[in-house]
């Protein structure tokens, strides 16, 4: 059974951080497309950062030089590291992938594509 499970969401003020994590069980995680999205309330899910199954990295604009994505293998984890966190970061946050490779730029970024999803990680930034 795939199951994806996410943890570290708070609230913090602006120019914060947060670390969330997001366990994996049930497909090969060392060979996966794995990606976090989040949604504002009232916005579609939107990709925020993917790591393809050779390890190659892609952020949307908006969070390059403040996000950081990662995975531990050993441990089955994808991590999303979230500095200079700012108000408009606010959404819920999850994870979602699949053994495979990713679909390219900016495809990786479609919802639809994934079957298997957290329950999510609410994440709220204040000014």
């Amino acid at each position: 059974r795939i199951q994806l499970m996410e943890s570290g969401g708070g609230s913090v003020q602006a120019g914060g951080s947060l670390r969330l994590s997001c366990l994996v069980s049930g497909f090969t995680f060392s060979r996966s497309c794995m990606v976090w999205f989040r949604q504002a309330p009232g916005k579609e899910r939107e990709g925020v950062a993917v790591i393809d199954s050779d390890e190659k990295i892609t952020y949307v604009d908006s969070v390059k030089g403040r996000f950081t994505i990662s995975r531990d293998t050993a441990k089955s984890t994808l991590y999303l590291q979230m500095n200079s966190l700012k108000p408009e970061d606010t959404a819920m946050y999850y994870c979602a992938g699949y053994a495979g490779r990713c679909y390219t730029d900016p495809y990786w970024g479609t919802s639809s594509i994934y079957k298997f999803w957290g329950q999510g990680t609410q994440v709220t930034v204040s000014s």
